[in-house]
């Protein structure tokens, strides 16, 4: 072996060295496919500002799109259009690259066109027509509702010390990090909240992959009904075609593997080409997040390696959708099992353009629905008398994923861990996150959720941990409650 091994690293010298240390690529050949991504970016971008969480185009320039690197216009105008009547934002074909449209779809919010459709296309994009929750969320009391009644706070919580985290939260504003809400439930009522200017109880923003724990969530009904199972595989064919499916590696491919960020297909949104190629071609220039999703080899043993990637979130969105089966029930199932059992009455689950969810990063939703998602995990997965999720659910996207090992213990099912060496929150707690600063964090030691709603970019170094404790400094420890969790 030693012999073969020297004979090649010999002949890889002879030819220029080895892979990587001379030939090493200069020019961008991914630039025309990133710049037509930033243009539909930024068509996404507006469309939602806009049109989902109906702020001003000063604010949406301001904050949403200082994310691109290079927007297209300004406030005050550029080669972009606004169609308000039709709910529809068309970015102009800059450096070359085509004209990107976005348009709001009733109960989904904006989606992407491809580059070779027009507004002339907007009807034939999916929508959700399906009646809102019956009445009205102003007179309901919370969590089902926004009716929340003033009270004093619980004795053992300290209020200078609540303010302070808050103050922690919001006194960091930065080109790095800007806080828009910050809410905080204790013992299932709102102790603490808190909106940028411009930002409000209803504001609906992106959450990024946030919107993968209720992927995760969705997923776990249909585990607990036995119509989907974590440790079989997935059981659908992958691009290019096997000659023969029992000879496909990628056949072995389990529910869990996705869950766990360990598909071992070959990742294609963490290597430096995430705004060019990959999951980005189904955010933010039309095509088929399910195509997409299946599209890739296997590359390492399924289970064996973590490697964070939206598409393995995609693959087990498919599954969902195999179990249900698509059509009516598909585009339902979301608000009808999760959203409308808890309240959730304003978020929206997007699709790409041919209706598929795009629950790796598409939601667009507001703080106090996010609150309510959280209690329902710190509830063990009960609402007003009904188990939405199982407590075995529950353990499982609690429980570190195998092959995070050796690196932390830092990841679940689609829902993020303390990791190891952390000591300062109790060891029990868990999180969503999303891009830009969007975390749900559950302390179950403290009857406690935590909703942090951003606008985050360049560094993005917003620690919700951190943030966690600050919290827990002034809820101290319960009276119903013992011990810290660590």
């Amino acid at each position: 072996m030693r012999n073969v091994l020297a004979t090649a690293l010999a002949g890889m010298l002879l030819f220029g060295g080895i892979a990587g240390a001379q030939h090493e690529e200069a020019y961008d050949y991914w630039r025309q496919q990133r710049q037509m991504i930033r243009q539909g970016q930024q068509a996404i971008f507006m469309c939602n500002g806009l049109f989902t969480s109906n702020r001003t185009l000063e604010q949406v320039f301001a904050q949403e799109l200082a994310f691109l690197p290079e927007p297209v216009g300004t406030a005050e105008g550029g080669d972009y259009e606004v169609d308000t009547s039709g709910k529809a934002v068309v970015i102009g074909n800059g450096h070359g690259a085509p004209k990107m449209r976005a348009a709001f779809r009733e109960g989904i919010g904006c989606v992407i066109l491809a580059p070779d459709q027009t507004l002339d296309d907007i009807d034939g994009l999916p929508i959700l027509d399906l009646p809102p929750p019956a009445g009205d969320a102003a007179g309901i009391a919370w969590p089902d509702g926004d009716k929340v009644a003033e009270q004093p706070l619980p004795a053992h919580v300290d209020a200078a010390a609540l303010q302070a985290a808050s103050d922690w939260a919001f006194h960091r504003e930065s080109r790095e990090q800007v806080t828009l809400s910050l809410l905080v439930v204790h013992q299932g009522e709102i102790v603490h909240e808190r909106y940028a200017p411009g930002v409000d109880m209803t504001t609906r923003t992106r959450t990024w992959s946030t919107a993968k724990s209720i992927a995760s969530t969705l997923i776990g009904m249909l585990v607990d009904e036995g119509k989907l199972k974590l440790d079989e595989p997935l059981g659908y064919d992958f691009f290019p075609r096997a000659a023969a499916a029992d000879k496909d590696p990628r056949s072995e491919i389990t529910l869990r593997h996705v869950l766990n960020m360990s598909s071992g297909l070959e990742p294609v949104d963490n290597s430096g080409r995430e705004y060019a190629i990959g999951s980005g071609l189904s955010y933010w220039a039309g095509t088929s997040s399910v195509i997409g999703a299946r599209s890739r080899g296997v590359i390492r043993e399924p289970g064996t390696n973590w490697d964070y990637e939206n598409y393995d979130t995609l693959l087990g969105v498919y599954a969902m959708k195999r179990a249900i089966g698509s059509g009516k029930d598909y585009r339902e199932f979301p608000r009808l099992r999760l959203l409308d059992k808890i309240g959730m009455r304003n978020t929206l689950v997007s699709t790409d353009r041919f209706g598929d969810f795009v629950l790796s990063s598409q939601v667009y939703t507001n703080a106090r629905d996010l609150a309510r998602f959280g209690l329902l995990y710190l509830q063990g997965g009960v609402w007003n008398g009904e188990r939405l999720v199982s407590e075995e659910w529950i353990d499982f996207v609690r429980t570190p994923a195998p092959a995070t090992a050796g690196i932390g213990n830092f990841y679940g099912g689609q829902f993020w861990l303390v990791p190891d060496g952390r000591t300062d929150v109790p060891k029990s707690a868990y999180s969503t996150s999303g891009n830009r600063g969007q975390y749900v964090v559950i302390v179950p030691t403290h009857d406690l959720v935590i909703v942090r709603r951003g606008l985050d970019y360049g560094r993005q170094g917003f620690d919700r941990w951190s943030l966690t404790r600050e919290v827990l400094k002034a809820i101290g420890t319960p009276p119903t409650q013992e011990g810290d969790g660590n």
